[in-house]
């Protein structure tokens, strides 16, 4: 039986009867124990996707995305963004902006409306967008090669093999050995391009997408599926001849799981895509930075140039900041945590990590040589709405934490760290506008 099951990070999953919420839901008894199967091959890498407590119930890790489990029941994750007020349609939204801008998905401005509103899990639409993305480039066209061809014919064609014409069994001196170029789509962008539709066809669930996968699957019929996918993936062209094929590759990565971050392991059951939402978080905030950056700023995302030590003549501890600001000699470090904290509970330190502060503290004397302002930049919730007040660790070296407005795109309180990001142009003509 297929259905879906949509719930947020850190929910509850039961195999007893419940009132279905974002935070709470029913699975079956198969998919409960497929969870806790892979769970266990995730552990074995240092990861964790689920917490096991008793034979009923699990609750959800960090990790947004969607797994398909051998039963067909479809487990979507979405962020859990606000505490209250989250609707699925929103969560969804969020989950697929910070994809597209963390993995750089190209977007086409024709047709995009509408797959914006598209309102599914996240398998779907990233199938229905490399549907539309093939279905753009089988418009104008395949790229066909050459491929050397040796087979015995009743006439000559092309070039005659001579060494095997010669050892031609009595009986058979009319068929003719020869050696010929064909025309052929067989390349491998082409073969990388059918698998990841192979699998869009088997595994969506959606009326429209089948129906385009199945048109397309007629027009590929010539082309082979890969079956050296890392291979093929390193002999993509990138000549101007294969501009058109540019659009396509990131959602054909994304499909063939190059870009997740833990593969599901086991038999493939369907499209499924895992995201830690901790480095989702980090990497969208640090190409929003990039974007906002002035021009004679450098950015380095993440910095990796200091070591907390050296011992017997070699660096121990590589220190890494998620972002690294440089302008002129004056330096910002700042790193990305995906964690709700409040503003109003100062007497449990606002529920700040201690190990945090003392990571900062080390890139401060690393990167900064203790002097100048850092920053720990947090989602902005209704407990986390402005900035906290800062922290020093030296009269020259302290230590922002401030809250990032996921729905608006806006960094809060940017502007008392001094960091150097471009203004809105509102603000340069004298018009005040908050960013």
């Amino acid at each position: 039986m297929n259905s879906v099951v949509s719930v947020r990070e850190y929910a509850w999953l039961t195999t007893a009867p419940v009132e279905p919420s974002l935070d709470c839901a029913q699975v079956t008894t198969s998919a409960f124990d497929y969870l806790c199967k892979l769970s266990e091959s995730f552990s074995r890498s240092g990861a964790r996707l689920v917490q096991v407590e008793g034979r009923q119930s699990l609750s959800l890790d960090s990790y947004v995305g969607v797994i398909q489990t051998p039963c067909g029941t479809t487990l979507e994750i979405v962020p859990k963004h606000h505490e209250i007020g989250d609707s699925l349609p929103m969560c969804r939204a969020l989950l697929r902006k910070m994809i597209q801008a963390t993995l750089d998905l190209p977007t086409r401005e024709v047709g995009i409306a509408a797959l914006e509103h598209f309102d599914a899990p996240l398998s779907e639409w990233v199938m229905r967008r490399y549907l539309a993305e093939l279905d753009q480039l089988v418009k104008r066209g395949l790229r066909f090669d050459y491929h050397r061809v040796g087979e015995e014919l009743p006439f000559l064609r092309g070039q005659l093999n001579i060494m095997a014409q010669l050892r031609q069994a009595p009986g058979r001196e009319h068929r003719f050995h020869v050696r010929h170029d064909v025309f052929l789509p067989d390349r491998p962008e082409n073969r990388l391009l059918k698998l990841a539709l192979d699998r869009v066809r088997l595994s969506t669930k959606d009326a429209d997408n089948w129906r385009l996968a199945q048109e397309l699957s007629f027009m590929l019929a010539e082309v082979p599926a890969s079956q050296q996918v890392q291979a093929d993936l390193r002999a993509w062209g990138t000549d101007r001849l294969m501009a058109h094929y540019r659009s396509a590759k990131p959602w054909c990565e994304l499909i063939l799981n190059r870009w997740m971050p833990l593969a599901v392991l086991g038999e493939q059951h369907g499209l499924s895509l895992l995201f830690p939402m901790e480095k989702l978080f980090e990497k969208y905030v640090a190409v929003w930075l990039r974007s906002r950056v002035k021009t004679e700023t450098q950015i380095r995302t993440p910095a990796a140039s200091e070591s907390l030590c050296r011992h017997a003549d070699n660096d121990m501890f590589r220190l890494e900041p998620d972002v690294l600001i440089s302008s002129g000699a004056q330096q910002w470090v700042l790193d990305m945590k995906w964690k709700r904290i409040d503003s109003a509970d100062a007497q449990n330190k606002y529920k700040l990590s201690q190990s945090d502060f003392y990571q900062m503290f080390a890139y401060g004397h690393k990167y900064m040589q203790g002097a100048g302002t850092m920053a720990l930049i947090y989602p902005k919730s209704a407990l986390f709405a402005e900035a906290l007040k800062p922290f020093y660790f030296s009269p020259a070296l302290q230590l922002r934490v401030l809250p990032f407005d996921l729905d608006s795109d806006t960094l809060v309180g940017w502007q008392a760290s001094d960091l150097p990001l471009r203004r809105p142009a509102a603000v340069e003509n004298g018009v005040a506008v908050h960013f």
